[in-house]
């Protein structure tokens, strides 16, 4: 199982904690190929690898791989526009990441970091959450670019992934729940990333709640309150603030 905020605030930093190594990735034959084209570099055949899926899928841990085991400068493509031109934080780098590149605000600072890494013979990772057709690019350069690029779709987890996810975030909350309890979970839920991280939330705090362990009663009252419209993908009460929770157990 495989498991800098710099200037003007576009640089990520790396984190130093082990959840962005290459042996935390779940491999599954939803990502596998993400993951051999992120291993295969150099040996890429253009410029640049884009990789795309839903949220939580782990593209942006695969793009942090990269830039551990490259040196890639890490940009975040929600912060990136024209105006602040990337040059001094791109410099001579021969690699870099633009994370969330479906999100840049103008073309043109994409570009910029394009032409910057390639024409020094360099490679660009890009992650996104749709395919570049989506991205709603106007300018005819950077189309033009991009399609060359080597894109890498995520799918939605298959069952074997959807259960190692739901073991390897329970335990990063430090949670134990049994087998029994995770087939359950993964048979009757939502086969997504964004309905995995839910539910752990939920029955995180469910716990929490009921002051016991997660039992298959709690995990069917989590399921049966679960209503995907309903709740939202909010941040986290601090704990001592949680209510009674709405589930009966």
């Amino acid at each position: 199982m495989l498991t800098t905020l710099a200037a003007n605030q576009l640089v990520l930093d790396l984190p130093t904690d082990d959840a962005d190594r290459l042996e935390d990735f779940l491999r599954s034959p939803a990502n596998e190929a993400a993951l051999d084209a992120v291993l295969h570099w150099p040996a890429w055949p253009a410029p640049a690898l884009i990789v795309w899926g839903p949220a939580g899928s782990g593209r942006t841990h695969l793009a942090r791989i990269w830039a551990r085991r490259t040196g890639a400068r890490l940009l975040d493509g929600s912060r990136l526009w024209a105006e602040r031109p990337p040059y001094g934080l791109v410099g001579e780098c021969r690699t870099c990441v633009v994370d969330d590149a479906d999100r840049v605000r103008d073309d043109r600072a994409l570009l910029h970091v394009y032409n910057l890494v390639a024409g020094q013979g360099g490679h660009l990772l890009l992650t996104a959450s749709r395919p570049l057709a989506d991205w709603g690019l106007e300018l005819p350069d950077l189309v033009s670019r991009l399609r060359t690029a080597w894109s890498c779709r995520i799918d939605e987890p298959d069952d074997p992934l959807l259960a190692a996810l739901l073991v390897k975030q329970l335990q990063d909350r430090q949670l134990a729940v049994s087998p029994g309890v995770i087939a359950y979970l993964s048979r009757h839920m939502e086969r997504s990333f964004a309905a995995a991280r839910r539910l752990v939330r939920e029955l995180d705090r469910a716990s929490l709640r009921a002051r016991r362990p997660i039992t298959m009663g709690l995990a069917r009252a989590v399921l049966a309150t679960l209503d995907e419209d309903e709740i939202e993908d909010r941040p986290e009460p601090a704990r001592a603030d949680m209510l009674n929770y709405p589930g009966a157990f």
